[in-house]
């Protein structure tokens, strides 16, 4: 394997569980300890490696009670700037859990989260919508996440008995 698969198997395989020991990356990816230690090092202060999380189930949590959202957002880009500085404005917020440049029907996906309804639209009409390039908004509530990158959530009282019928 070369130098950058190896470098992809590792990245591949960080995302996917982080929480592998460097003796069984290095197994996976054939390089040694020493070189999946230096490997990560790099890739951390080079900006490739951001941060490391877990894939979390918040229905597990009962006293979490976190409402998420899609925002869908129109803009006008701005001259010499594009979308980059809209963007950038949008991200101070702390509600916004992701944003992203989209193609198709709007320009902007945000994803935001809040402890109610009535708090994320409360931000998205006094701090989104009122933003001067935006032209438009579409908010679409979570009601049940079945899939989060890439982990399936087991889904709980589901009957998984076969059907028989005479």
């Amino acid at each position: 394997m070369n130098e950058i698969k190896k470098i992809e198997k590792l990245v591949e395989l960080l995302h996917k569980n982080c929480k592998l020991s460097l003796e069984q990356v290095a197994a996976i990816t054939e390089m040694t300890t020493a070189e999946v230690a230096s490997a990560i090092d790099g890739l951390e202060k080079n900006g490739t490696i951001l941060g490391y999380g877990a894939v979390i189930n918040w229905e597990k949590l009962s006293a979490r009670n976190k409402v998420t959202a899609y925002i869908e957002l129109k803009v006008t880009p701005q001259r010499n700037n594009g979308f980059n500085r809209i963007a950038q404005q949008i991200c101070q917020f702390d509600q916004v859990k992701s944003l992203s440049l989209m193609s198709g029907g709007y320009d902007f996906g945000v994803t935001v989260e809040g402890d109610n309804l009535r708090e994320i639209s409360l931000f998205v009409s006094e701090h989104l919508a009122p933003m001067e390039s935006v032209l438009s908004t579409a908010t679409h509530f979570v009601l049940r996440c079945f899939k989060e990158d890439g982990v399936i959530f087991p889904t709980e009282n589901e009957d998984d008995r076969e059907v028989i019928s005479l």
